[in-house]
């Protein structure tokens, strides 16, 4: 059996109930590893059918759903675990491509990677070095 040890957790949690309660959190760590950027949700016990992965114009929207069933007749003592829906707003940059991210879900972690545009790649350019013929510059004395 489970007991309870913080006194002020049953306070906290009708308070909620009386008080808009803020979203659920969804953590995010990002990185780039060569042309390519890559966003990692945390969003353990999803459903992956709940999850959408919109983008629009330059914000990356991530949804998710976590819910919680309990079965008939049992008797719920202790509920710490956040659910409902998880919202997260990232906006990328215009270098990004966003035609052409993908995202997969693996062990409660969402993998988001957006490749950069062609254009945005750092590229080289060369130098020419075979002199051109200036124009000859016709001179006249008045």
């Amino acid at each position: 059996m489970l007991l309870r040890t913080d006194p002020f957790r049953e306070f906290d949690r009708l308070s909620s109930r009386f008080f808009e309660e803020q979203a659920p959190w969804m953590p995010l760590d990002a990185y780039r590893h060569g042309d390519v950027f890559t966003l990692q949700f945390d969003i353990p016990g999803v459903d992956p059918s709940t999850i959408d992965v919109t983008v629009e114009r330059n914000e990356l929207k991530v949804e998710a759903e976590r819910t919680t069933r309990w079965p008939e007749g049992a008797q719920v003592v202790m509920r710490e675990r956040t659910v409902g829906k998880f919202v997260r707003r990232v906006f990328v940059s215009d270098n990004l491509d966003t035609e052409n991210l993908t995202a997969d879900y693996q062990n409660g972690v969402l993998w988001v990677r957006l490749p950069m545009r062609e254009q945005a790649k750092p590229r080289r350019i060369e130098v020419g070095t075979q002199a051109q013929e200036q124009p000859a510059i016709e001179v006249h004395a008045s």
